[in-house]
């Protein structure tokens, strides 16, 4: 049952005006009752449950009853299926016999445990990837790829174009991931939900509780990464670059992120990173969503100083809070931060530090990059933005399947 608390549409009117409300309100009045799917690897740790958990409620405030399943597998699964991950966003990768057994079993099993029969099925990321191919395909199938596929690993990708090639359409971040494929491809920029624990509004007394709580001293500029315990999110680098600043200013970092159930190499990066911690250094594993909400709030400069990255989340909340964030100069992070305007840009070490210093030393700087960011993410990341392309994809599905079944014919 939805309860008035929930968060809907109108809720946005605020942030998007009520002329967006009115079409995306509109747009969906023909999908009312249509039963709709979404299929990920985990319910929590990254943007993706992020995403998904903030969409599927909103989709279902509107009237479109929507689902929220999760792959069920082994510790064996999990670790091959990162290193795919890893391979698609450019690493190399021991295809073995024993890797594909093994990720095809198991989504073998889940197809056997999930009975779906819906309207629309939205399969997201390399993990679920498979269930397609064990059901009789009576609607449109989507893929939504979240990964940075600028230069996947041929070998692997050669293995899941099979795959992907039937569905009915695939969903990429952004255009530079465009792949050759028999299949349409469209591109939706993930956004954030301004409401959830992560992204609503604190009062000052809110944040300092937080910090508090987890005894982060607050007595000097905060330097704050927040993100997955992935290599890709090149914490080492981060600590270099705070060290070198440090030399100019003096601040305090903070590396806060999480392990989630489908990446079992993040134990072992959070692990490898803690011999780095002093007072001035904290490393932190939790998944509190108002400590991140205080930290973005708190920091005089956010880090995501990614070396890939589909999209990067928690760039578009930083700056929602008008926090300048420094990011990685690759993937989704160059979409929302233009360089000098709203954030900055980087591509080593040193030019981290570099900006790092700038924006602590320069709190005029601070503002006005602060303030621009804000408005960035209104104007383009929030999940309105998401939510309506989402609408305008499965209105052209059911105006295809309403022509197919006018004439006779079979889709799919």
């Amino acid at each position: 049952m939805i309860t008035d608390s929930m968060v809907k549409v109108n809720d946005y009117k605020r942030y998007v005006g009520s002329e967006t409300v009115r079409r995306i309100e509109t747009k969906a009045r023909t999908l009312r009752d249509l039963h709709v799917l979404h299929f990920n690897s985990t319910y929590y740790g990254g943007g993706v449950s992020q995403f998904l958990s903030s969409l599927t409620l909103l989709m279902n405030s509107l009237g479109i009853k929507t689902g929220w399943r999760v792959v069920h597998g082994s510790p064996d699964f999990f670790s091959v299926t990162k290193k795919f991950h890893n391979a698609l966003q450019g690493d190399d990768i021991n295809l073995t016999g024993r890797k594909k057994k093994i990720y095809e079993q198991v989504i073998h099993e889940n197809a056997v445990r999930n009975h779906l029969d819906h309207d629309v099925i939205f399969i997201h990321d390399p993990q679920p990837l498979p269930l397609i191919t064990h059901y009789r395909k009576k609607c449109p199938w989507v893929w939504r790829c979240h990964l940075d596929l600028t230069s996947p690993n041929p070998e692997l990708w050669n293995y899941i174009v099979p795959f992907i090639e039937q569905y009915d359409a695939v969903i990429f971040s952004t255009r530079d991931y465009r792949q050759s494929l028999n299949v349409p491809q469209l591109f939706f920029m993930p956004a954030i939900d301004p409401f959830s624990i992560t992204n609503q509004e604190m009062s000052e007394k809110e944040i300092d509780e937080r910090l508090e709580h987890y005894a982060i001293p607050t007595d000097l500029p905060l330097v704050v990464q927040i993100s997955r315990f992935d290599h890709w999110k090149d914490p080492k680098g981060v600590i270099q670059a705070f060290k070198l600043a440090r030399r100019e200013v003096d601040c305090t970092l903070v590396l806060l992120g999480n392990v989630a159930t489908d990446d079992p190499e993040g134990g072992e990066v959070y692990q490898s990173l803690l011999s780095e911690q002093d007072e001035r250094t904290i490393i932190l594993s939790r998944q509190d969503g108002a400590l991140v909400n205080a930290l973005q709030r708190r920091a005089a400069v956010v880090l995501q100083k990614s070396i890939r990255e589909g999209f990067g989340l928690t760039v578009a909340e930083a700056m929602w809070k008008g926090t300048p964030v420094i990011g990685g100069n690759t993937g989704g992070i160059r979409y929302q931060i233009r360089d000098g305007v709203n954030g900055f840009l980087v591509s080593s070490v040193e030019e981290a530090a570099q900006r790092i210093v700038q924006v602590i030393r320069d709190e005029e700087m601070r503002e006005r990059l602060g303030k621009e960011a804000r408005e960035t993410v209104r104007r383009h990341f929030l999940l309105t933005r998401s939510l309506e392309q989402h609408l305008d994809l499965m209105n052209s599905f059911e105006a295809e399947f309403r022509l197919a079944d006018a004439m006779g014919l079979e889709t799919g």
